[in-house]
């Protein structure tokens, strides 16, 4: 399989970033959606555990997925030209808009805060010191939130994705998979 981009499907480097992502989101929305259901216990400690360091991580691997996109802006599969396409895009904008504000706005309450900053083990800031509040403040408002409306553009999408496979019979999954298109 190709490394680049081609116009008919995402080379290798798009398509291990965007299962990467899929893997840790998927683990950091079951951590909260137990969260949430059962409380705190013993499992889901450990997704809430490693909240923080794969939000980092996220983040760190949207700036690659972001620079990668851009080194191959032309070589990529296009979008359906029309309406649907104009809405396919709008809908990665917002995908894309709400992966980068959601740990941003997170990671900003962490360096404002006063309780440290840790990536998976390894400290980027030492517990103490005054809390800065304007820091705080965006994530303390908003995170969840966007949190939660992040995981139901990312159902849309995939709930998109079975929509173009068997009711528009496109395919556009082998793009992403790596498969010849049927």
């Amino acid at each position: 399989m190709p490394i680049n981009d081609t116009p008919i499907r995402y080379g290798s480097v798009s398509r291990f970033l965007h299962w990467g992502m899929a893997l840790l989101f998927l683990w950091q929305f079951t951590g909260m959606i137990l969260k949430e259901t059962i409380g705190r216990t013993p499992v889901t400690g450990i997704f809430v555990g490693s909240h923080s360091s794969v939000g980092m991580l996220l983040l760190a691997l949207l700036i690659l997925r972001a620079i990668w996109a851009f080194v191959e802006f032309g070589h990529r599969p296009p979008y359906h030209g029309g309406i649907i396409g104009k809405l396919a895009a709008i809908g990665h904008v917002a995908l894309y808009g709400l992966m980068l504000i959601v740990p941003s706005i997170a990671l900003m309450r962490a360096f404002g805060g006063d309780k440290g900053v840790k990536f998976f083990g390894l400290i980027l800031k030492q517990p103490g010191g005054e809390k800065v509040e304007w820091m705080m403040a965006p994530a303390n408002l908003a995170h969840g939130n966007l949190g939660w409306i992040l995981l139901l553009l990312i159902i849309g999408h995939v709930v998109m994705v079975f929509v173009h496979r068997w009711l528009w019979k496109d395919d556009v999954l082998s793009r992403m998979i790596g498969s010849s298109p049927r």
